[in-house]
């Protein structure tokens, strides 16, 4: 059985992290009627614990909602993710995409779910939502684009859309996956598997092998990465 001042430690950094997060990128504000885009994997899930928290706690009041989008082409667990947020006290909503038999690739399934949940939270009033996202998620983004877009951007924590009236927020980024998974296990977050026949991103599990590799030399590899995203040194660009 772990420690239990171990396991205190890991529930308070990643609490922490997030705090930072939500304070550098200034994500919340009073009233806030947030959309969780909830996946059923563990890091969605646990962003839904970590918000759920945050609000029993700060002064900041603000409303949660959660959304599953359903896509035809993955099985799901819909009922264990359902009882999940009802533990919160939440309610699930579950939208369906229906992805068009001849187009559907990551890409085009990906933006047909970030197009269901822009849908309801302009259905829910919402303004804005909440990604599970993490540090891992927002470096592999980042080589990705350098290596196979020819361009250096990523998933930024925080976002304003349609000229402000969504800001998508991604208060996990701070938060290793590794450290996620440690939180998930210590809160009895379940990681409700999806299975798709297209989850096989070779670029992506190439990126991400080479992070791992990179931080047995240097652990802060992928906090670099994000940091180098504000600090760029224009006269040293093309």
């Amino acid at each position: 059985m772990m420690d239990t001042k171990l396991r205190k430690g890991i529930l308070r950094h990643a609490y922490k992290q997030t705090g930072r997060a939500i304070v550098d990128y200034k994500m919340l504000s009073d009233s806030d009627n947030i959309l969780v885009a909830v996946s059923g994997g563990v890091d969605s899930l646990s962003l839904a614990v970590l918000l759920y928290l945050r609000a029993k706690k700060i002064p900041i009041k603000y409303k949660l909602q959660f959304c599953f989008v359903n896509t035809d082409i993955v099985e799901i667990d819909i009922n264990a993710i359902r009882v999940f947020i009802e533990k919160l006290g939440g309610t699930l909503i579950i939208k369906d995409n229906v992805l068009d038999g001849d187009n559907n690739s990551c890409f085009w399934c990906a933006w047909n779910r970030r197009k269901k949940l822009f849908e309801t939270a302009r259905e829910l009033g919402c303004n804005k939502i909440a990604f599970g996202h993490n540090l891992d998620d927002l470096a592999e983004t980042m080589l990705l684009n350098l290596l196979y877009r020819g361009e250096i951007s990523t998933s930024p924590p925080s976002l304003d859309m349609f000229g402000g009236e969504i800001k998508v927020i991604r208060p996990l980024t701070y938060l290793k996956k590794s450290q996620i998974l440690e939180f998930a296990a210590n809160m009895d977050i379940p990681d409700i598997k999806a299975i798709c026949p297209y989850d096989k991103n070779s670029r992506r599990e190439f990126v991400r092998n080479f992070l791992n590799e990179s931080e047995k030399d240097c652990d802060a590899v992928k906090k670099n990465i994000l940091r180098s995203l504000a600090r760029v040194k224009k006269d040293y660009l093309v």
